[in-house]
């Protein structure tokens, strides 16, 4: 898996004191800056401590099953911001670099926020998913019409544990799912909008396309 994050602290230079503080007992495999400048922190095949408790596909040590880069933003609590335009221009190689690499498919390219719903929210609604996906680093958000699926919210729950996401927490899933693909509106409710697109990510793709 590749798990993307924010720092959500002030600035680039307090986040890296606190990724290479042994006492802070939090790392990843890199940092992004806002410039572009990649910071290389904990080589690719030593277990890195950004996923935390989490969950994903049935993976719960998602530590021990992915690379962690982080990407340089104050957050939510510190005056959350768009990307800049050079730091996604070296993010971009970087995850499929990785990919490649690896042979991980888009389905397993996910959000701190994805894998942690009660806990996380990076790297949150502004994170410009919808480039990577049109290079194949991303599920794209489904565009095409659907019928509204009769399912009730227990149904979309289901469905939605059965796309990766842990629903113990029922909202905290529902509002994770839509940071991720519907950022304008995140409010919760399981709505039809929100059955829809669930809908169409849980369709059969090609081979290899997941």
């Amino acid at each position: 898996m590749i798990v993307l994050h924010y720092t959500g602290m002030v600035d680039a230079d307090v986040a890296l004191a606190r990724l290479t503080d042994p006492e802070a007992k939090v790392s990843a495999h890199y940092l992004v800056d806002e410039d572009g400048r990649l910071v290389s922190l904990v080589p690719e095949d030593k277990r890195a401590w950004h996923a935390g408790r989490s969950h994903w596909r049935g993976i719960t040590d998602i530590n021990s099953a992915s690379i962690g880069i982080e990407i340089v933003n104050p957050g939510h609590d510190h005056g959350y911001r768009p990307f800049p335009d050079p730091q996604i221009e070296a993010l971009i190689p970087l995850v499929a670099d990785i990919k490649d690499r690896y042979a991980i498919t888009r389905g397993n390219i996910v959000g701190h926020s994805d894998i942690a719903p009660t806990r996380k929210r990076d790297p949150g609604e502004l994170f410009p998913w919808g480039r990577l996906a049109r290079l194949r680093l991303a599920l794209p958000r489904p565009t095409r019409n659907l019928l509204d699926p009769e399912w009730s919210d227990a149904g979309f729950l289901l469905a939605l544990e059965r796309f990766g996401y842990e629903v113990a927490d029922p909202l905290a899933a529902v509002v994770a799912f839509q940071r991720r693909f519907r950022p304008e509106l995140i409010d919760g409710e399981i709505d039809g909008e929100c059955r829809a697109i669930l809908l169409a990510l849980l369709l059969p793709r090609p081979q290899g396309d997941d």
